[in-house]
């Protein structure tokens, strides 16, 4: 895959937005590059978090693959995400000629707005970087509401050239000309673990990325924030997905259902990427790899576009079956769709 430069002005051509997905564009290629919503950000529609703890040098070739977008947490988890902690100094790091060919999104689960600058500060240290292009709350839930509201109002202080924040890493870092120019934080995104609360902010001017929850099991996502929007990319957020194979229970879903026949299809964790996709409005699946091989697989899955009305029926029933909410013996049987023949 060739990395492009990446702009915050809207691409022009054939991938200038997502293609929507109806019927008759369904089956068309999936394009492995589009812009992340309104930032004009353009990034891989695979992205990868530090969940799978994937090792430093796996990293950079995820990135020699296409791969540019990477999520890192400072203060969650970071024994996981760690790992990935010397590639994206090479990548991202103040002298690195690859920084503006890499989405970097950073994370903090601190819901509190003085302690922003600190995990800020934690991130530019560790990282040796000179911006952040996506800065997210993590994990927020409804009972964060009153203390998000309260960072969600940083935003025009966070983001930007020019920013309270830049001014104020500028004193206490090195000044240099990318953090001039870019801001300490380009764009502010949320990873909501509520829909409910998430639909109440996607129209809000503060917010620029939205992160949820969504696979064939959990499928909430599709009609709380996805079918929200009829309009392009360039007017709304950008959407990305996580847990696309996963459940909080450890259940994983390329384990088939309890009664599924032999010989139905078994979809594998890039299908599941796939599935996710997919859906209209959503512009990156973040992929939770731990090994090398697994990142040739999803690339390889990405190749066969998106799945197919039918197809996409399939994996709903399939999440169903995972479930309980249906049981096998109540299933039409010509839902049930055989294991994909391998490309000749």
């Amino acid at each position: 895959m060739k990395i492009q430069a990446l702009e915050t002005t809207p691409l022009k051509g054939p991938e200038a937005s997502q293609i929507p997905i109806d019927a008759d564009q369904i089956t068309t290629k999936l394009p492995f590059y589009r812009p992340l919503g309104r930032t004009g950000l353009q990034v891989s529609c695979l992205g990868i978090g530090g969940g799978g703890a994937l090792a430093s040098d796996d990293v950079l070739y995820a990135f020699e693959r296409g791969i540019n977008y990477f999520f890192y947490s400072s203060d969650l988890h970071h024994h996981f995400y760690g790992a990935m902690a010397p590639a994206l100094r090479q990548l991202c790091g103040r002298r690195s000629p690859q920084r503006e060919q890499v989405v970097l999104a950073t994370v903090t689960y601190i819901k509190q707005p003085e302690m922003a600058m600190t995990a800020l500060f934690d991130q530019f240290m560790e990282l040796g970087i000179d911006y952040v292009d996506v800065f997210f709350w993590g994990w927020v839930d409804e009972c964060d509401r009153a203390a998000y509201d309260r960072c969600l109002q940083l935003s025009p202080d966070l983001r930007g050239a020019n920013s309270v924040y830049q001014r104020t890493l500028e004193r206490m870092m090195k000044t240099s000309e990318r953090l001039k120019r870019m801001g300490a934080v380009r764009y502010v995104g949320t990873s909501f673990h509520n829909l409910d609360m998430a639909q109440d902010y996607l129209n809000s001017p503060d917010l620029d990325v939205v992160m949820v929850r969504h696979n064939a099991v959990h499928r909430t996502a599709q009609t709380k924030v996805f079918d929200q929007f009829a309009t392009p990319a360039a007017s709304r957020p950008g959407i990305v997905t996580f847990k696309s194979a996963g459940l909080h229970t450890f259940q994983p879903l390329w384990n088939a259902p309890p009664g599924l026949p032999p010989g139905c299809w078994q979809p594998t964790v890039p299908d599941f990427y796939r599935y996710s996709l997919s859906q209209k409005h959503v512009d990156l699946c973040l992929a939770g790899f731990r090994e090398r091989h697994e990142i040739d697989a999803a690339l390889e899955a990405l190749q066969q576009g998106y799945l197919t009305p039918a197809e996409l029926d399939y994996f709903n029933l399939y999440g169903d079956l995972h479930r309980g909410r249906i049981a096998i013996a109540d299933v039409d049987p010509s839902r049930l769709l055989s294991a994909p023949l391998p490309d000749k």
